[in-house]
């Protein structure tokens, strides 16, 4: 009796102490940058307790940059993070056993400011363009194969491109600096709500090419390891995300609650950024690997190996698949 009455009162106290006694949920760190729009995403998770629903403690790390992210992924610091498929095959095609499960397939468009002279591509010859993201930008490549396939054109001799930060081309596109931007789909959708329009939209550009484009670029990267050793992790994530893109999708009080960390400076750019996050919901359904095949056959054709290493085939399982977690 007095043991049981000592455990009871050791209870108690742990319980006025705040101590949760309850069996310890995993703690699942993702790294991403501070001021991305995934974060959007993550707030609805964590705000909704979506990722205690699914038994798992979801820590946010922000962080600078993408590349201090991926240090912090390959160093065993963060679980997560957030990049394009195209890199995680490059990854396993060198050996790194990483796993894409789908974010994003939102894409923007090369945009001309309002009343430009330009309105169609061969216009743009001999004039400046700036690029977010580098050489290597995926819009850029995907603009690339499109000029030279559909027009004959070879957009980056027929041009001066300008790389730059995705807030620096931003600023430099609505001062008149550039004839032509393409940009992160969130800053595109901000240069649109201030009155530049696209030329040409990335995702036409990549029908046009025989490509889909349902298929999700963005998404989460985890290790293969994590998803054979805690499979009910790596779904219970999965699923948390695809609960907060439904209610983003559909409820907008969601929104004005998200509308303090979106950075929108006009009822405008708020519109467009919630109108372009929605538009860039993927399915709920498994990648068609037979299309991202297509897709990393064209990148390559433009971006070589500077872009994929030794990817000149998709590697089996790139693509989480919750049918088969090993």
């Amino acid at each position: 009796m007095r043991l049981v009455q000592h455990l009871l009162g050791a209870l108690v106290a742990l319980l006025s102490l705040g101590v949760n006694v309850q069996a310890d949920q995993s703690v699942l760190r993702i790294s991403v940058l501070k001021f991305g729009t995934v974060n959007w995403e993550l707030d609805t998770i964590k705000h909704h307790e979506l990722d205690k629903a699914h038994g798992f403690d979801l820590s946010v790390q922000g962080v600078a940059g993408g590349a201090a992210a991926k240090v912090a992924f390959q160093g065993g610091e963060a679980d997560v993070i957030v990049s394009d498929w195209l890199w995680v095959a490059r990854q396993r095609a060198a050996g790194k056993d990483f796993v894409f499960i789908p974010y994003s397939k939102a894409v923007g468009g090369l945009l001309v400011p309002k009343g430009s002279s330009s309105k169609e591509l061969p216009d743009l010859a001999g004039s400046k363009i700036g690029i977010a993201g580098g050489p290597l930008d995926k819009s850029w490549l995907i603009l690339r194969a499109y000029t030279e396939k559909n027009l004959g054109m070879d957009l980056k001799a027929q041009s001066e491109q300008v790389f730059g930060a995705p807030p620096l081309i931003f600023k430099a596109a609505l001062s008149g600096e550039l004839d032509g931007a393409i940009n992160f789909w969130h800053f595109a959708a901000k240069m649109e709500a201030t009155g530049m329009h696209k030329l040409v939209d990335i995702s036409d550009a990549a029908r046009e090419l025989g490509l889909d484009p349902e298929t999700p670029l963005l998404g989460y990267v985890v290790k293969g390891s994590l998803v054979r050793e805690q499979p009910e992790l790596v779904q219970g994530f999965a699923e948390a995300s695809r609960e907060a893109k439904v209610m983003l999708a559909s409820d907008d009080a969601e929104w004005e609650r998200l509308r303090r960390r979106m950075n929108a400076k006009s009822d405008a750019e708020f519109s467009a950024l919630k109108a372009g996050f929605r538009a860039g919901i993927p399915a709920p359904r498994p990648v068609d690997p037979v299309a991202a095949a297509r897709m990393l056959e064209v990148m390559y054709q433009v971006g070589g190996e500077d872009l994929l290493g030794q990817a000149r085939n998709l590697p089996e399982g790139t693509f989480y698949d919750p049918e088969k977690p090993g």
